[in-house]
């Protein structure tokens, strides 16, 4: 059985975490319940990820949208069909556009089946998938959270996370990610929802993310 959370548990986990975490309660009070981030499991949804890779989201999505519209149909087939060149009219780099064929062969040859992963734990999901070049422990950690509603993940590679848990718990600039990932223990088991929290915070208040970056 995996520690999962589901539209019927995420707000009681909420309010698990809130009850344990006055700094978190305080987000929810002042901001509301954080939405409960969901992506279906596909590839069309891993190559979406990869796109997020170091860039703003905005970005990756208008590099997404660009695939669709060129696939007609994001599939593996699809992007093995497409040259360097029109992969860059799509705003994808070299560097990523090897990462996507690399993901979607994977696939169509069957060394990755992405059904499977669903029913396998954690640790197993994260080795199967950090095996493909340019899939690395980001972009597995937001597959778990996102796609498998895996309960007790965090990003500690991901600086919107990061930047929001130093301005909710207070802590100096210079903390390290080190020190961040042991004191989200105390969230245990459910540290992706406490990092769900953390993004709501993040997102609520954008002008203030300037002075801590």
């Amino acid at each position: 059985m995996f520690n999962t959370f589901s539209k019927n548990t995420f707000q009681s986990i909420c309010d698990k975490l809130a009850a344990d975490d006055e700094d978190l309660d305080l987000i929810i009070k002042e901001h509301g319940y954080p939405p409960m981030w969901t992506r279906p499991n596909s590839f069309e949804t891993l190559v979406h990820i990869i796109l997020e890779q170091q860039v703003s989201l905005a970005s990756a999505l208008a590099a997404l949208k660009k695939l669709q519209e060129k696939t007609g149909g994001l599939t593996p087939d699809a992007i093995l069909k497409l040259n360097d060149e029109e992969l860059k009219t799509c705003y994808v780099s070299r560097q990523k556009a090897i990462y996507i064929r690399n993901l979607a062969t994977a696939i169509t040859s069957g060394e990755l089946n992405l059904e499977a992963l669903a029913n396998m734990p954690d640790d197993a999901v994260r080795t199967e998938l950090i095996r493909l070049k340019g899939i690395g422990n980001w972009t597995i950690d937001v597959y778990l959270m996102f796609v498998l509603q895996r309960a007790d993940v965090f990003p500690i590679g991901d600086l919107a996370a990061v930047n929001a848990m130093k301005r909710a718990k207070h802590f100096p600039k210079e903390t390290t990610k080190e020190t961040l990932l042991e004191f989200t223990n105390n969230w245990k088991p459910y540290r992706t929802v406490a990092c769900m929290i953390l993004w709501h915070h993040y997102l609520s208040a954008p002008m203030r993310n300037k002075v801590i970056k």
